[in-house]
């Protein structure tokens, strides 16, 4: 006789009469019998969306090409992007890694599991469709509870994107999972809020200096005082045309909401009062304005937030005094925008310090090479 899960469970109906099971887990101690559950799913070839640290991944076995292929089907994901490999320890790497530098011992004890993802040589055991047919892969231990207890209850490597179609904001919680991925996928473990709210470091070990290909959960400042140099692959501005991906979620225009983003870069206040004459000017043309910025940049958008027609919506991401927290709400507040119903966004930019370069980079994308600089 089946035992009745813990977790609260219900099934999502969509109108080509798929369903999404959805199932709530603890997020800190993961009840076993939804594992399970969901375990089974990535063996038998399915797809489960969970939770880690950094947002909600699409999870497949990696090591299966027809799981895999499901993943790029769901996301409506270009072949040419690859996938990260979530595992669930570090000894797990020979089973996709061919070669393991002495770098990753040493980042390994301070960075894993975490958002770190380190580029490395491709086991010939991972297909293809994982790696966009190179010869390297993105592998990751992720920290969240619920992610750990899957990998390890499902015993194979775990491909796992963001759970969002291809281009849009990335999840940080189930709602948004729902919104772009409902009856695409089997399974959605319920884990609440994700932690971090920004995907992990992508570092290359493959050059002879390390390079961060995407910035991330993880600072280039805490890298280099593990590993001394360390390069920062640069972010081209201007959209290019797109082809094979160095790495995951490097895309000229990526994480982008509906509304048309416009991404501010320069000094306070001169960048603020030039986002604020542009509100002031799209709002007087029809546009319905959204705004993200920090907490203390209310004052500058008071009057156009309290006018009778057409408003701006102020979305605030926390103090720019905490950047932990600014990227932490940075998709949830996009996420907020879009529900808003703006036409288009002004956001700010919060630097390159810390995980101020992991925000500016997913701003810029999702922006699409709309950039003004002050």
């Amino acid at each position: 006789m089946q035992q009745p899960l813990v977790a609260r469970e219900f099934a999502i109906q969509t109108d080509n009469m798929q369903q999404t099971l959805v199932l709530h887990v603890n997020p800190e101690q993961p009840e076993a019998a939804p594992i399970a559950r969901a375990a089974a799913v990535l063996r038998a070839g399915g797809l489960v969306a969970f939770p880690t640290e950094t947002v909600y991944g699409l999870g497949a076995n990696a090591l299966d090409d027809n799981a895999v292929r499901a993943i790029f089907r769901a996301k409506d994901r270009p072949a040419y992007d690859p996938l990260i490999v979530h595992l669930a320890d570090a000894a797990s790497l020979p089973s996709v890694v061919r070669v393991v530098p002495d770098a990753v011992r040493l980042l390994a004890v301070h960075f894993w599991p975490g958002p770190l993802t380190l580029v490395l040589p491709r086991n010939a055991a991972v297909p293809p469709s994982v790696t966009a047919a190179g010869d390297t892969v993105a592998v990751r231990i992720p920290s969240h509870p619920v992610a750990l207890a899957l990998i390890r209850a499902a015993g194979v490597p775990v491909a796992a994107p963001s759970a969002n179609r291809f281009g849009r904001i990335s999840p940080t919680c189930v709602e948004h999972v729902l919104a772009d991925l409902q009856g695409r996928v089997d399974i959605i473990l319920d884990g609440g809020p994700t932690p971090v709210g920004v995907e992990s470091t992508v570092l290359s070990l493959v050059s002879s200096i390390p390079a961060i290909l995407r910035p991330g959960g993880v600072s280039r400042e805490a890298l280099a005082a593990v590993l001394g140099e360390v390069d920062v692959h640069q972010l081209a501005i201007t959209p290019e045309p797109e082809s094979m991906q160095i790495s995951p979620g490097t895309s000229s225009s990526h994480y982008a909401p509906r509304a048309r983003l416009i991404l501010y870069r320069g000094q306070k206040p001169a960048l603020l009062q030039a986002m604020r004459a542009e509100a002031d000017r799209l709002q007087s043309e029809g546009e319905r304005v959204g705004v993200l910025a920090a907490d203390e940049d209310a004052g500058y958008f008071a009057a156009l937030r309290e006018r009778q027609t057409s408003p701006v919506c102020f979305q605030p991401v926390g103090s720019e005094q905490c950047l932990t927290d600014v990227a932490r709400r940075l998709y949830g507040a996009l996420h907020a925008l879009d529900q808003a119903g703006v036409t288009v966004i002004l956001a700010r930019d919060f630097g390159n310090a810390g995980l101020g370069l992991a925000v500016r980079d997913r701003l810029t994308r999702a922006a699409g090479g709309r950039v003004i600089q002050v």
